[in-house]
């Protein structure tokens, strides 16, 4: 068997490992809006982290492949809480953090979920990975910037996840994920691997879950 076998089979494994944990249900656990109301530390988390608007109820009810898993918004800002989502037989839970940025809420409220966004990133002891979601039409943006610093300076290992790749061309698609990739090199905590996905069409979300599947392992 050559090299590049091997690595079709283990590509194929874990694409079927990550069939596997997402073929089983998934339910919404709680909201939460301080750290002490998340549940015990008993197993690993996965953090998805984004700009207001950028995608990540979409991305994760494809995820899953529950429609109505995650409240999904037109109006930015709508998911003000830490909301937690597992499965009884999988060996990781799923945390929907609120968007950062542009927000339709008083300043009071949008400091405070920042405040809690910061919180969890810095401090919760078995986060495995923040999936950091990037609109793949506007590439990285200011804000993406500064949680980017800040999980590097926590040491958080985190993941580029560019959303709704098909709303660009290929060619386009290929330019931001190079600047991307460039952005990144810079980053000491940054996984180096980015995944474009399409909540709609379903690209990319087979490879998003064989990369949480392997981290559950």
């Amino acid at each position: 068997m050559t090299g590049t076998d091997d690595e079709d089979a283990e590509r194929e494994a874990a694409i079927e490992a990550g069939r596997l944990m997402f073929a089983r249900p998934w339910v919404f656990r709680l909201g939460v809006v301080k750290l002490d109301q998340l549940p015990p530390a008993d197993r690993i988390e996965v953090a998805f982290a984004g700009r207001s608007n950028v995608g990540k109820s979409s991305l994760l009810n494809a995820l899953t492949g529950q429609n109505g898993l995650a409240r999904t918004s037109n109006t930015p800002g709508r998911t003000q809480e830490i909301n937690v989502f597992e499965c009884e037989s999988a060996g990781v839970r799923l945390i929907d953090m609120p968007g950062y940025g542009f927000a339709q809420a008083p300043k009071g409220k949008v400091d405070a979920w920042t405040r809690l966004i910061k919180q969890y990133l810095q401090g919760r002891p078995n986060l495995r990975r923040v999936f950091l979601l990037i609109d793949s039409r506007h590439g990285i943006k200011a804000v993406d910037k500064r949680i980017m610093d800040l999980l590097d300076t926590a040491a958080v290992s985190y993941q580029v996840v560019l959303t709704k790749a098909d709303k660009i061309g290929a060619a386009a698609l290929d330019e931001v994920t190079a600047e991307v990739s460039t952005e990144l090199a810079k980053c000491p905590a940054a996984h180096p691997v980015i995944l474009a996905t399409s909540s709609e069409k379903g690209t990319g979300i087979a490879e998003l879950r064989a990369a949480i599947a392997g981290l559950a392992d």
